[in-house]
Parts: C-alpha cells; structure tokens; sequence
C-alpha cells in the first residue's frame, strides 16, 4: 500500500480499478479470473509472451542489419527481459496464486521491478525502467489486441489517474463510470478542480509524480476530502474508508433536512445562497438543497464540451433549462470566460502560442475581439431572458473601457432584435465579475456603471498574490486567507454600499463554511456557492449571530499572516459546527 497526498478539491471517496492516462495505452478489463480458467490464462500469458519475444527478434534483426550490431543489442536487451525465467514465473505464480488476471499480473510484476530499478537513484538502471515499461507494453498489446482505451467509451467503473486533465477532457468524463480522479499537477482553484466539483466526483490534483506506481486495473482510494490516493490499500484500509464513508452520508443526511430552512443567521438576518453551475442538468443539484437562485452560470462548457462554436438555439435551450428552474428567483448568466486553461480544441494552438495565457487574450477581452461569437451569445441570453429574472455578468473587466465597450455591443443586439421582431427582455441588469486588482481598485468608479458586483476570489487571489492558480510548485502561497484579499473585498464592499449595488461573492472561497463567518461579518449578505457546498455553507451561517461573525472578522483581520488566519478560522468554524466536522 502506498499513501499519495495532494490538494483535495472535491469531497468524498471513491474507490475502484485505476485507469492511467497517458501512461497506459490499454485498458486492463479485469483484476481477477475464475479458478476453473487458470491454465487457460496462463497458456494466454504464455502465447503473448512468444508473441512479444518473436517481435522483439524481428525488431533486433532489423536494427542489427541496417544500424548496427550496437542498436540491435537494445532489442536483445528487451528480449532477454521478456525471456527472464524468475520474471516469468512471478507472473505466473500471481496468476494461479492470487487467480490475476494475466494483463493485471504482467503489468504489477514488470512495474514492481520498473519502480526498483528507477529508485536506485542510478542513471543507467533508471533507463533500464523504461525498458521495462516498454515491455509492459508489448505483451498487454499482444493479450488485448490494439485496442486504445478511451474516456468517451468506458462501459465499467474506473478511477481516473493523469498527469493532467483539461477542462475540457473533465467536462467530458462519464459520471455513469468514472468513479473520480486524480492528477499529477494541478491547484485547488484550477478550473478542473471547479468542474470536479460540478460533477460531483471526488478529485485529488498536484499529487506529483505517482503514474508509474500504479498498474491499470489497481485497486485506489480517491480521498477528496483529505487530499490523499491511496495505492493497492490493505483490507484494513479498505475497511476503515467503508466506515468512514456510512458515516459521512449520517452526516449529509442531517445536512440535506436544512435544504427548506432559510439561509438566515440565529439573530434573524437573511444569508442568501445561490448556486454556482456549469452544466444545465446542475440545477436540480441547486433546487434540491436549497438554493435560492443562480449566482454564477459559468457558459464556455457549451463550447467545450463539442469543438465547435454552439449556434444561438443551443445556448437558448441551455439558458432557458436553468431559467424555467428558477422562474421567480435570480439566474445570473455569465458570458464566456474562454482563454488561459479552458479552451476548444478550435482555439488549442492560438492559447498554447501565449506565453502567460492567464494574462493574455481571455474572457472579454476575448469576446470583445470576437464580436460575431459574442453577439450570438447575447441574443441567446436576451431571448432566454424572458422567461424569469435574468441578470447579464461580464468576467475578468481590468478597465472602464472594457466595460463599455461590452454594454455598446449589448445595445447594439437589443436594437437587432428589436428590428426582427424576436421576442426579448430589453430591460436587463448588468454586473460584472470582480477578479482583477484594477476592478477592486476601482471599484467606486465601476459601481456608478454596473447594477451589481460578483466577487471572483480564484482569479482575485491570482492577480493579487500573482500566483499561478494551477502551479502546484506555487500552491502554498495561494491563499484565499491571505490579507491582502480581505482589503480588496473591503474596497469593493464599500463601493457597492455608496452607490446602492447589490454584491455577492461567487469563487471557492465563498464555498468554503470556514470563511462563511468571516464573509458576513465583513457585510456580505448573498453568496454564490458551489450545489455541494450549499448545506454545509448554510449550517454555518444558521450556526452563527451576526455580532459573533463581526467579531470573527475583526479578530481575522488584525492577523497579518495568512497561516494565522486560516488556523483562526478553522478553530472558530469548529466550535460553530462541533456536531457535523
């Protein structure tokens, strides 16, 4: 058994057979076989095995003859692993021992002697592990024909391991099969983390390196909530995540009775918790816990999850989904956030060309240079509109410019439909994201254009602390406690309260209850969450008065370390919260 940690980013515990991307080109069917099948799987193994050692033969001969007899000797090398007598036999012994599949024995064996050799810490031996992993290769192809695995046509229930996944890819994950992930890189903030979260899957991102420890068809344990992959567990292992997972759906069951109580403290005042989604079928997540309406619908997964640009019925029948929800509540619509790490396939060579695509050609700066794409977008939202209390939102605006460059293409779309005689809500209110240091900075100037603030803490602890959100090198520095953070939102709280415009907080941060406290006791009276976290969000603030929030808050901030800050939190949300942590 061997414990990985990295950065828990959605919760829970998934346990299944591992599927590794990139380093594995097929997918193991199966771990065990019946007894009664024995010899007929091990004569399989053997067939292979012939098959791999004639090919490799081939393959000698033919760099001997046109090379050289020095680069034939890399194959003889290959050949003579492949005909290692104990190297067989181990394989062999686990397949009429342990009734292992043939593919899962010879993949554990060769990566078992794989992994001693690259932990001799010699460079020569470390070169000998590739041979082995090349091997690997060879004979699965040979017991499984060339069949490539494929995350679009999984048909059995796996733990997805990769040394990164794409939005995009993780947009695209099959929830019927894929159980949850884990990748080698990655932050807690990373785009693929918020999807994690919006699929519901328990995830683990900047693990490090940890792909070559595991054979396909592995058993692993995906702890989201401790930030730990467990490979190979023991039964005792086994045992206690089982009992530890009866008692965490006790406590989502005490949880999940909260979804008809009001969001509103122990004094009486009124917390108003949205939902955060990316997918349309996520609003029944939001409805059955009690949302109060959508704070943030973030729109590219449209265009990701299908490499071409969605046509305006599409994006109707998408918005309209969420709409006719949520028809008395706010459903916030926020235009596309393209660029940096969530992009088409279409776009990959223009974003992959940036240097520093989290400061280049992104979100509205992007739709702003794309103007046909994005009026086709606003004509959808204008029309969807009519059906309940939709709200426009504008992501990542740095200058004033920007913003009204954005509401003149708005007025342009109002005035077309207006001409086609295409039904549309003409009165729409229009905010924009906080996420930039120029936006908090000037804030008071933006409040006198906009009917609302959102607060984007990923992006706003990123541009702050100039951090790559995604950089696991880095990770210990993002911090959404740090307080350089909590000034930026006082900025814009004070704006907002000057010019009567509402504000809400919509990143992680507000999806965390340890920050619930902090967050009203700073003044914020709407939060947008993410559907998991809305139970969990709302027994905080139930937990709370409003005057112990604001003493949270002063206490928190007259702390200039963000470490002190966070141990603080995490202390005050346990005495709120003593009978669910």
């Amino acid at each position: 058994m061997e414990r990985n940690r990295g950065i828990a980013v959605a919760p829970g515990v998934a346990i299944g057979p591992a599927l590794v991307l990139g380093s594995e080109d097929f997918r193991i069917p199966q771990r065990f076989v019946r007894v009664d099948a024995i010899e007929t799987e091990v004569a399989r193994f053997r067939a292979a095995l012939v098959a791999a050692v004639a090919e490799i033969t081939e393959h000698e001969a033919l760099a001997s003859s046109r090379l050289g007899e020095q680069y034939g000797a890399i194959f003889a090398a290959h050949r003579q692993l492949a005909q290692d007598p104990r190297l067989v036999k181990e394989v062999e012994d686990l397949i009429r021992q342990k009734c292992h599949a043939p593919e899962f024995a010879a993949s554990r064996v060769l990566r078992q002697y794989a992994r001693t050799l690259r932990n001799l810490g010699d460079r020569y031996f470390a070169e000998r592990a590739s041979d082995l992993y090349d091997l690997e290769k060879r004979i699965l192809r040979h017991l499984l024909g060339e069949r490539k695995e494929e995350l679009a046509h999984l048909s059995a229930p796996v733990i997805v391991l990769a040394h990164n996944l794409t939005p995009s890819e993780t947009a695209n994950l099959d929830t019927r099969f894929v159980l949850g992930f884990a990748t080698e890189v990655g932050g807690k903030s990373s785009h693929t983390a918020i999807l994690a979260g919006a699929l519901e899957l328990p995830a683990v991102v900047g693990v490090g390196s940890f792909l070559s420890e595991v054979a396909g068809g592995e058993t692993i344990i995906i702890d989201g909530n401790e930030g730990l992959v467990i490979i190979d567990p023991d039964e005792e292992t086994l045992g206690s995540y089982r009992d530890a997972e009866q008692k965490r759906q006790s406590t989502a069951v005490k949880l999940k009775s909260l979804g008809p109580l009001q969001s509103e403290t122990r004094d009486g005042v009124l917390i108003r918790l949205n939902g955060n989604i990316e997918f349309p079928h996520e609003v029944k997540h939001c409805t059955d816990r009690g949302a109060e309406g959508i704070g943030l619908y973030r729109t590219e997964f449209l265009y990701l999850e299908n490499d071409q640009e969605p046509s305006e019925e599409v994006q109707f029948e998408a918005y309209s989904e969420v709409i006719r929800a949520f028809p008395d509540k706010p459903v916030i619509i926020r235009t596309l956030d393209l660029g940096a790490e969530k992009f088409p396939q279409s776009m990959r060579e223009v974003i992959e060309a940036t240097p520093n695509p989290a400061l280049g050609l992104r979100s509205l700066r992007l739709t702003l240079q794309n103007q046909a794409m994005f009026k086709t977008q606003l004509r959808a939202i204008l029309r969807a509109a009519v059906l309940g209390d939709v709200r426009l939102m504008f992501p990542l605006v740095s200058t004033l410019l920007e913003l009204r460059q954005a509401k003149m293409i708005l007025a342009d779309v109002v005035e077309d439909l207006h001409e086609e005689q295409i039904p549309f809500r003409r009165e729409i209110q229009v905010g924009m994201m906080v996420e930039v240091p120029s936006a908090a900075l000037l804030a008071d100037e933006f409040a006198r254009e906009v009917d609302f603030f959102s607060i984007g803490t990923n992006d706003l602890i990123q541009y702050t602390l100039a951090v790559d959100r995604a950089n696991p090198a880095v990770a210990n520095l993002y911090s959404s406690a740090d307080p350089s953070i909590f000034r930026m939102i006082r900025f814009v709280l004070a704006a907002a309260e000057k010019h009567k415009v509402s504000v809400s907080v919509c990143g992680q941060m507000s999806s965390d209850p340890i920050y619930t406290p902090l967050l009203v006791g700073m003044g914020l009276r709407e939060l947008s969450v993410t559907p998991h976290a809305i139970p969990e969000v709302k027994q905080a603030v139930r937990s709370l008065t409003v005057p112990q929030a604001e003493e949270i808050a002063r206490h928190a901030q007259s702390l200039e370390v963000a470490r002190d800050v966070e141990n603080y939190l995490r202390g005050e949300f346990k005495k709120l919260s003593a009978d669910l942590v």
